[in-house]
């Protein structure tokens, strides 16, 4: 799986970027005047980034933090929509080859497990990067390590990130980053039950 990012840089998986959008607001928000509120500007706005979701340049879109411009309007066509340039800063989450992360267990196969990671839905554990656990089949099917620690559905397990790579469409995937992950270093495994100590974002 390719990675996005060099493993020697130093990145931190969450970061403020600032970016730029034609917001268009609809003719039926425009006042008699033909004046629109910043409000409305605003609201679409956040319709917008919740509808783009993610980037394969800045990741996951999560807040908008700050709003530093608004320019003026211009209609574009005969609907009499106006679309205004905004520029804002917008916190986004990134992960990247080689940093630690925790992810809550969605799914157990035999050659491996998916975890959630924030807004990641896609983590694959494989097996075979699980040294020393065993899968155990079964109604609930777990991997048992060396030292009786479990890996099941719905806890949460600190591991590596081996590699990231951008869906901007396949199936029902779309506009995803998915990754695969590793348990082989210090402290990596279970580390507790779902919802104690998941990234929250």
């Amino acid at each position: 799986m390719a990675s996005l990012q060099n493993p020697n840089q130093i990145v931190d998986m969450f970061c403020e970027v600032e970016l730029f959008r034609d917001v268009a607001v609809i003719a039926e928000n425009l006042n008699r005047n033909g004046l629109v509120s910043q409000r409305s500007i605003i609201t679409r706005l956040l319709e917008d980034m919740l509808n783009e979701k993610a980037s394969k340049d800045h990741g996951y879109f999560l807040a908008v933090t700050s709003l530093k411009n608004i320019g003026k309007g211009e209609v574009v066509d005969e609907s009499g929509d106006v679309f205004f340039p905004v520029v804002f800063n917008c916190r986004t989450f990134l992960p990247y080859t080689g940093e630690i992360l925790q992810g809550v267990v969605s799914h157990i196969f035999r050659h491996g497990v998916f975890m959630r990671c924030g807004p990641i839905k896609y983590a694959f554990l494989s097996a075979r990067k699980m040294p020393n656990y065993h899968f155990v089949a079964g109604e609930n099917p777990i991997f048992l390590s060396d030292e009786l620690a479990k890996i099941e559905i719905d806890i949460v397990v600190r591991f590596v990130v081996l590699g990231v790579r951008w869906i901007e469409k396949r199936g029902r995937i779309k506009k995803e980053f998915v990754m695969l992950a590793s348990l082989v270093g210090d402290s990596l495994g279970p580390i507790s039950l779902s919802g104690s100590d998941e990234l929250d974002l």
